[in-house]
């Protein structure tokens, strides 16, 4: 650890060094420790957050407010009082049930919010205390909300998927997708010295126009060849909003990993579960799967995709 001649004697060399690492070790502990404490904080807060997005998932299929009436038991409508409104603890403190008609309260509720929670840490724990783990909790609470609406009513709300694309598309010159389609195509075909913001929101419009045009091409394709329709509108326009965020690459991605998803659950209601061939697959909640996970585990996946189609080079 010390050069040899130094002059310092070995014992005091052997001191020092176990001093360097009794320090070592207290500054990792206290950087876990304070980790530990944003971790926990991070998670109440998506619970709380979750809350918020149990209501969306109830209320915006009915097309009712998600601001007012204030929380009621969907069974009896008996207004929730503000001790029975904590997220998760609630729940377990009322065992299940609706203090008032005693129905039992869907598991749904606390699963959201366990959930949400998680989401709100792995958001922390990949991009730390900063706008762009900011931008990716906002984009995990939009596909939350669309997964579990899709699964229970087969709707992808509008007001979701509309707002998700302003809100990606005025994200991005602040944290841009870096999906480089946009630069390549600007700064070296066109010759054209775009501004660094320009580009980033230029990739943006590029996913959403790419990812959602290309779900509308299957969809109108799927339409004119069979005469019914494969999947609805809600999906292009999920798609869009998706695209907003990730960029054209990671946007086929996810149409990717979301497409192989509902393949192998459409084949598992069709021959484990006897359902007919025209069952309405909720292609909708693949495609949030597929998006959480690419948030989180899509740079190994989408080096190795674009190293197999050579888009990388």
């Amino acid at each position: 650890m010390f050069p040899s001649g130094t002059g310092v004697p070995a014992a005091n060399m052997a001191e020092v060094e176990e001093t360097c690492r009794a320090a070592l070790l207290e500054a990792r502990r206290g950087l876990w420790q304070s980790q530990a404490v944003i971790s926990f904080v991070a998670f109440l807060f998506g619970v709380v957050i979750g809350s918020f997005l149990n209501v969306c998932i109830h209320r915006l299929p009915q097309h009712e407010s998600v601001v007012t009436p204030s929380s009621r038991c969907p069974k009896c409508g008996a207004p929730i009082r503000a001790i029975d409104n904590i997220p998760v603890v609630s729940y377990l403190l009322l065992g299940g049930r609706c203090r008032d008609c005693h129905n039992r309260i869907s598991l749904l509720y606390p699963a959201v919010e366990l959930l949400s929670g998680a989401m709100f840490v792995a958001c922390y724990r990949q991009f730390g205390v900063t706008l762009a783990g900011a931008k990716w909790a906002l984009f995990c609470s939009m596909l939350l909300v669309l997964i579990f609406t899709d699964f229970h009513e087969r709707i992808l709300p509008n007001r979701v998927n509309y707002f998700g694309l302003a809100a990606g598309l005025a994200l991005s010159p602040f944290l841009p997708a870096s999906d480089g389609l946009a630069q390549w195509i600007l700064n070296g075909r066109m010759n054209l010295a775009a501004p660094e913001w320009s580009v980033a929101l230029a990739d943006a419009a590029l996913g959403a126009l790419f990812a959602g045009g290309l779900l509308w091409l299957f969809a109108e394709g799927y339409f004119r060849l069979r005469g019914r329709e494969g999947m609805g509108l809600g999906d292009v326009k999920m798609m869009l909003m998706a695209g907003a965020f990730l960029g054209v690459r990671q946007a086929i991605a996810m149409l990717m990993v979301g497409s192989i998803l509902g393949s192998v659950a459409g084949a598992i209601a069709v021959w484990g579960f006897g359902k007919g061939r025209d069952y309405e697959l909720p292609f909708g909640s693949f495609l949030g799967i597929a998006g959480i996970f690419l948030i989180f585990l899509g740079s190994p996946l989408l080096h190795w995709y674009l190293s197999v189609t050579g888009l990388g080079h």
